[in-house]
């Protein structure tokens, strides 16, 4: 990459030896001149200040939406249960469940998907070494931390909207308990999932807390309308 002379020093006066010479040309200040030399950098290529966004994709992939997931996945659970139960047991043990249950299946499809994604690009990386005779340095895929971080990010929100309202004993508290929790949850993460991809933050919150909502909502109404229909009522004595 070049830069042109009259973006850094002030045009200077011709000398005579530079009169005549054919090759000389005056710094032309008609010419636009860049503000940021590295703007024609690539992300994460030649500039230690700029960010290389898909560098961040898989551990993004497997956090930030690991964690909304679990929060999500658990207060709907715990929701639905509610609409079929008065009791913090039941809610409690329906949450853990789903905890349990969730981050096994998260960690699980992960490994999956990024093992896959693994073979793609060492399939890849045999053939280029094998055409050019050059050894790639490039590193490959990850399925186990894949899968530990998604594991461990579906828990940590899973974790919230059980630890609100599981133990409290009022049954309207504690949806509303759920409810508030969860969604302060994915506002956050909906926030730092944004500003780690490069967009708006607010506009990350906002969408990821109205699909939460919606998924709450549903969730509640259906087992609901389940419970109504069948005349199930989960009784507990505690």
């Amino acid at each position: 990459m070049s830069f042109r002379l009259s973006s850094i020093v002030p045009t200077a006066t011709t000398s005579p030896e530079n009169s005549m010479n054919p090759m000389h040309r005056e710094p032309n200040s008609s010419l636009p001149t860049s503000d940021n030399p590295n703007k024609d950098l690539e992300f994460g290529k030649g500039a230690d200040d700029t960010i290389d966004y898909m560098q961040r994709a898989q551990w993004l992939r497997a956090s930030v939406l690991g964690a909304n997931d679990g929060l999500v996945s658990v207060a709907s659970l715990m929701i639905g249960v509610g609409a079929a139960s008065s009791t913090s047991k039941a809610m409690l043990v329906s949450g853990l469940a789903g905890l349990v249950a969730g981050a096994c299946s998260m960690a699980i499809g992960e490994f999956v998907s990024v093992y896959a994604q693994y073979d793609i690009e060492k399939t890849l990386i045999e053939r280029c070494e094998a055409n050019d005779g050059e050894e790639n340095k490039e590193p490959l895929a990850n399925p186990l931390l894949a899968a530990g971080a998604s594991a461990l990010a579906f828990s940590i929100g899973g974790l919230l909207p059980l630890l609100a309202g599981a133990f409290i004993k009022s049954w309207g508290a504690r949806l509303g308990a759920v409810s508030g929790v969860s969604s302060l949850g994915l506002v956050v993460f909906g926030s730092v999932g944004a500003l780690l991809g490069g967009a708006k933050p607010y506009k990350g919150a906002l969408r990821v807390l109205i699909g939460g909502w919606l998924a709450m909502l549903i969730t509640y109404g259906i087992l609901k309308i389940f419970s109504a229909l069948f005349h199930i009522n989960i009784s507990s004595s505690g």
